[in-house]
């Protein structure tokens, strides 16, 4: 009879930790990328005396926020190359071509966090940036994180500016001059709550 109620117990003490660990999963209230309210866009300097301004027009991503414990919240995204825009149909063209993005060989441009840590107004955010073929760890400042709740969905946003070399990330060198080296790429990312 003892041993039945030692069970009991513990069965009981096993499906509380169970029910614990599920309710501090759902903490994390997950967001998926909202193409019509965000936008990658970039710039980089013409013969360094003007600036080119482009974007990127396929875009995925998500993102986990833990507000209890904002290290385990997660950001990723997505975008695909051979959507580059810089309101020139010639120039996108050159552009998807392997002297820049190359973009039959890499298709994709993919960032995904591998830590987060809270700041003042945002979060910083480590993680692995590919480009070109090349993954490097960078660390980006997302500003931002204020909830709106509309018709009832949840929506959170966050903005970055992150300024990269092409040279890092094995772009051909004959085609960094007159295109600077340096690129600037501002993201204004809006979460929709699933």
């Amino acid at each position: 009879m003892k041993q039945s109620f030692l069970i009991y117990g513990l069965t009981l003490a096993v499906t509380a930790c169970l029910s614990l660990n599920a309710s501090r999963c759902s903490a994390a209230d997950e967001y998926d990328y909202d193409l019509v309210h965000s936008s990658v866009s970039f710039k980089a300097r013409h013969l360094d005396i003007s600036w080119i301004h482009g974007r990127f027009n396929d875009v995925s991503g998500k993102f986990s926020l833990d507000r209890e414990d904002p290290s385990k919240s997660t950001f990723s995204l997505t975008i695909k190359t051979d959507s580059v825009d810089t309101a020139n149909e010639a120039r996108d063209k050159h552009l998807r071509q392997p002297d820049y993005f190359d973009t039959k060989q890499f298709p994709t441009i993919t960032f995904k966090s591998t830590s987060v840590k809270p700041i003042e107004g945002g979060y910083e955010v480590t993680g692995d940036f590919t480009m070109h073929g090349t993954t490097k760890s960078i660390t980006i400042t997302l500003m931002g994180g204020k909830e709106h709740v509309i018709k009832g969905t949840k929506r959170v946003a966050f903005s970055t500016e992150v300024a990269l070399k092409r040279s890092d990330f094995n772009f051909d060198p004959g085609a960094i001059g007159p295109i600077g080296d340096k690129a600037l790429i501002m993201i204004d990312c809006e979460g929709v709550s699933k």
